[in-house]
C-alpha cells in the first residue's frame, strides 16, 4: 500500500514538472541549491556555536578580575568567532608595549573578517528568495500568453475549458515559486538573527574587555572602596 502511495505521489510530482515546463525545473533546481546551502549554514552555526553566549561573560569576568592567563586559556583554541576575537584581543593586551588603540584597530580588522565568514552563503540564499517568485510569475505570464494564443487560434470554436486549463497550468509556476521562496525567507531571517546576535556579542565583548565595564552597577562598590582607600 505504501509503495502504491509513493508511486502515485511520484507520478503527481512528475506531472507537475511536465506541466510547469522549464520554469518549474529551474525552480526545483534552485530549491535543491537552497537546501544544500541551508545544511551548510546549519553545520556552521552548530560547529561555531553562532549566537550562543555561553561562557563569554565568565571569560571576561576572569580577565577583569586579574586572571588573565586563565581567561586566555579558555578562548585560545575555541571555534566560536567571539571567543576567537577575544583571544586575539587578549594576546594584544598582554603585550604591554603595544598601544591599546592599535590593538583595538587590529581586533576590529579581525572582527570584520569573522563577520564576513558568518555571512558566507547568505547572498545566494537571499537571491533565491527574491528570484523564485519572479521566476514563477515569469512562467505564469508565458503560460497565459500561450493560453490566449491557443484561444485565438481556435477562433469561434474556442472552448473555454481549454482556456481555463491553460490558465491553471500557467498559475502552477507562480505557486511553485512561492512554495520555494516563503519557507526559505523564514530560514534566511533566522540565520540573519543568529549572525546579528553574534556580531553584537563580538562588539560588546571587545568593548567590555577594553573598558573594564566601569559603569556596571556591580562594579561600583569596588571602585568606591578603592577611592576611599586612596583618599585615606
Amino acid at each position: 500500500m505504501q509503495e502504491l502511495l509513493s508511486a502515485i505521489q511520484l507520478d503527481q510530482a512528475l506531472n507537475i514538472v511536465k506541466q510547469g515546463g522549464p520554469v518549474v525545473v529551474i525552480l526545483l533546481l534552485l530549491s535543491l541549491v537552497a537546501t544544500t546551502l541551508i545544511f551548510i549554514k546549519l553545520f556552521q552555526i552548530i560547529w561555531f556555536r553562532i549566537g550562543s553566549n555561553a561562557g563569554i561573560n565568565k571569560v571576561i569576568e576572569l580577565w577583569l578580575n586579574g586572571y588573565t592567563h586563565e581567561a586566555y586559556e579558555l578562548v585560545k583554541t575555541s571555534h566560536n568567532p567571539t571567543k576567537s576575537i577575544l583571544a586575539h584581543l587578549m594576546r594584544g593586551l598582554l603585550q604591554r608595549s603595544v598601544d591599546q588603540k592599535i590593538v583595538r584597530e587590529d581586533v576590529e580588522r579581525i572582527a570584520l573578517r569573522e563577520v564576513g565568514k558568518l555571512r558566507s552563503y547568505m547572498r545566494p540564499l537571499e537571491a533565491i528568495v527574491q528570484i523564485a517568485p519572479l521566476l514563477g510569475l515569469f512562467g505564469t505570464v508565458i503560460g497565459m500568453i500561450e493560453a490566449f494564443q491557443t484561444l485565438q487560434s481556435a477562433g469561434s470554436e474556442a472552448d473555454p475549458a481549454v482556456l481555463a486549463g491553460g490558465i491553471w497550468v500557467a498559475l502552477l509556476t507562480t505557486a511553485v515559486g512561492l512554495a520555494v521562496a516563503i519557507p526559505l525567507a523564514f530560514v534566511v531571517s533566522w540565520f540573519d538573527g543568529r549572525i546579528e546576535s553574534e556580531r553584537l556579542t563580538m562588539q560588546e565583548s571587545i568593548t567590555s574587555l577594553l573598558t573594564g565595564r566601569v559603569t556596571d552597577a556591580n562594579r561600583q562598590p569596588k571602585e568606591t572602596e578603592e577611592t576611599v582607600r586612596h583618599a585615606a
